[in-house]
């Protein structure tokens, strides 16, 4: 593992301790703990209507969306170029999901796999469970190039350690390069800066050598400082897409302090675009509404020539 022995004592701290902190500085755990309180409240009335289970099946129907996005900057050799990203799978939450995106993806061929976060439910559980899953969900993907992830504000150190025995390359505040022939590009990962930013991670995204960017990172909150530093593109989850929204698909609550414009779906900052999935898993309640789970394969495109009118 290539992870700094000093970013795990720290991580640990936090997870430990009685804050959170993002990039707007530290903020206590309580506010949290009150709403999950009232979450479970809420879970448990719902158990007693008709309603969960028809969420329970909306949360089951997962989706496959596939785009183009055209990449400023990007070298010739990466177009075409495949990522699967998958976000936020929570899938001790809810198992059963991990057969129904086997099914969604099974003989799926891409070129990079791009974990962005969140792959453990239960804050206390042991991990194992949860990235089992994650490898039973996958097992019919081909991946030709590499497998990356990052870390969500549900996963510990421990999870970190999981992934990389399953053949993760985990990105703690790090990059790596990607070559073909002679193009490169470069893939920064960040440790979750929803609940546990330091500043190694802002200065992490300055650590390039002018390469095309691609940043990783759980959640949209630091899409300002990626545009700032040169990033053309920005892949997050955190939210769930709101989970249970309006209809329309409008989010109740997305759990973002900063950056809200990159809630959910497509967005921009700047010259960079951003995705954030609306994640395969659900937190408790297991259930959505008016917010379907997703994975998502985005094809990479060099600029197309603007046509001129004669």
């Amino acid at each position: 593992m290539n992870h700094d022995p000093q970013w795990a004592i720290t991580r640990r701290g936090i997870e430990e301790s009685r804050y959170f902190v993002g990039p707007n500085g530290v903020r206590p755990r309580w506010p949290k703990a009150i709403f999950t309180r009232l979450l479970d409240v809420f879970a448990w009335g719902l158990r007693l209507t008709p309603l969960h289970e028809r969420g329970r099946r909306n949360a089951l129907d997962v989706r496959l969306v596939e785009f183009d996005v055209e990449i400023a900057g990007l070298p010739p050799a990466f177009d075409g170029y495949r990522i699967l990203h998958i976000s936020d799978t929570h899938l001790d939450v809810l198992p059963e999901l991990a057969e129904a995106a086997h099914r969604l993806l099974d003989r799926t061929e891409v070129d990079l796999l791009a974990l962005t976060g969140d792959v453990h439910g239960k804050h206390h559980a042991p991990v194992s469970p949860s990235a089992d899953l994650l490898m039973d969900a996958l097992r019919g993907v081909r991946v030709h190039g590499r497998r990356l992830a990052i870390l969500g504000n549900h996963d510990s150190v421990a999870m970190a350690e999981k992934l990389g025995t399953l053949g993760f390359e985990v990105l703690v505040n790090r990059s790596i390069v990607i070559e073909r022939g002679a193009d490169r590009v470069r893939v920064t990962g960040l440790d979750d800066v929803n609940s546990f930013y330091t500043e190694t991670a802002r200065r992490a995204l300055g650590a390039h050598e002018g390469e095309c960017r691609i940043a990783l990172i759980h959640s949209a909150e630091m899409a300002d400082h990626a545009a700032e530093a040169g990033y053309a593109l920005y892949l997050s989850g955190h939210t769930h897409g709101g989970q249970i929204c309006l209809p329309g698909g409008r989010p109740l609550f997305t759990g973002l302090s900063r950056c809200r414009h990159g809630a959910v779906g497509q967005w921009r900052e700047g010259a960079m675009t951003g995705y954030t999935s609306a994640g395969l898993g659900v937190a408790s309640p297991a259930v959505r509404f008016n917010c379907p789970g997703e994975v998502t394969i985005i094809t990479l495109r060099t600029p197309r020539p603007q046509s001129t009118a004669a």
